[in-house]
């Protein structure tokens, strides 16, 4: 990293930074913000002020809060530059809207907005009201000249489709730690069986009706083997619940659903688990990729979005929309001792070479080159 001299001029660029998805229960891109705002802390190179747009939320010391309805707010950017937030943002010469959404400001603030996947704005159908609007007011900003952070060459392809004349800067973030595993099994079926995991929300663009056919698939060549699949309920649970009901009886009562789990449960799940089963129809990013490589689980996953990019020759990779090549790939990774060995070891490579350093650095100097207004 270049400090040295121009640290003094480094550290006049004030970031007022939103930490909205840090309040209450953290999803990937809260655990992501949170790694961000820690890298920034200890890259030292910028003044970072956190704020919320929220009258509720209860907020740690030093973070503002944004005077405005956040449902109003949405609905007025969405639509127009009005109200802008310079005086309650001020000294700041950047805005970072970590989660979708970047604030109107004047000439002098420049604007940053992160986009993680493109899935809600190609399915508004299964997105609820607040994601819709952030979409809305996500498409007015780009189109007001907001440069976009993708958090990789996919989800930058999905950006350039919706607005091809957007300014897109393409900054891969980094892996999440695992927390310390339970210590004991916290789900008794799965103490000392084999097992196929899939970690997310059950929610139709995790593809999980397809893994549970996969699963039908391998249940009589594996009699031993559970499929474990970790996530509250989406809205896809009915039809996940439907390919259950479509398997051979005996497989189907070797399907584990586990509900949301806390980071000790899910950090032994991906410690014990044979394969990790990520069969997603897009990714914009994927950490569970990276987790099942610190946890050195061979992972078989899909062909799509970022998941090639992340994974690179870690994962065994298929069409979204093949359950039998699924089903063929979770076979390979269970019983070809060879490839297992080969996948962790790739794994292992590859997590080492994706670092939040590195992301707070690309991010500094994107924040350098915008302070000012020149966004």
């Amino acid at each position: 990293m270049n400090r040295g001299a121009d640290a003094t001029r480094d550290l006049a660029t004030t970031v007022a930074f939103d930490v909205g998805p840090l309040v209450g229960r953290r999803t990937g891109i809260g655990m992501a913000v949170a790694a961000l705002a820690d890298a920034l802390a200890v890259d030292g190179r910028v003044t970072v002020e956190p704020y919320v747009l929220s009258f509720r939320a209860t907020l740690d010391a030093g973070v503002r809060r944004l005077p405005l309805p956040a449902a109003l707010a949405h609905r007025t950017w969405s639509r127009v530059d009005r109200p802008r937030v310079d005086r309650w943002v001020r000294p700041a010469t950047v805005v970072h809207g970590t989660n979708y959404v970047v604030p109107p400001t004047g000439p002098s603030i420049g604007r940053l907005v992160s986009v993680y996947d493109c899935w809600f704005l190609e399915h508004p159908e299964l997105a609820d009201g607040d994601v819709v609007r952030a979409g809305r007011v996500l498409d007015h900003a780009v189109r007001r000249g907001a440069t976009v952070h993708a958090c990789s060459e996919a989800t930058a392809r999905a950006v350039a489709s919706h607005w091809p004349d957007a300014d897109v800067r393409v900054v891969l973030l980094g892996p999440l730690p695992l927390a310390e595993p339970s210590p004991t099994a916290p789900f008794a079926d799965l103490d000392g069986r084999p097992f196929v995991l899939s970690i997310g929300t059950l929610e139709r663009r995790k593809n999980l009706p397809r893994l549970v056919a996969a699963f039908g698939e391998l249940a009589a060549t594996h009699p031993d083997l559970l499929l474990v699949i970790a996530g509250g309920d989406g809205d896809d649970r009915a039809a996940i619940d439907t390919a259950v009901d479509a398997c051979d009886p005996s497989a189907g009562r070797r399907i584990v659903f586990t509900g949301y789990v806390d980071d000790r449960t899910r950090s032994w799940l991906l410690h014990h688990a044979a394969v990790l089963a990520y069969p997603s129809l897009d990714e914009g990013f994927g950490f569970p990729l990276l987790d099942a490589m610190a946890a050195r689980v061979p992972i078989v996953a899909t062909a799509v979005g970022s998941i090639p990019e992340v994974a690179s020759d870690a994962a065994l990779l298929v069409d979204a929309s093949d359950h039998v090549a699924l089903a063929a790939a979770l076979d390979r990774a269970l019983t070809d001792d060879a490839e297992r060995a080969r996948l962790v070891a790739a794994g292992t490579v590859r997590r080492a070479q994706l670092s939040w350093r590195d992301t707070a650095d690309r991010i500094v100097s994107l924040y350098h080159e915008l302070s000012g207004g020149t966004s």
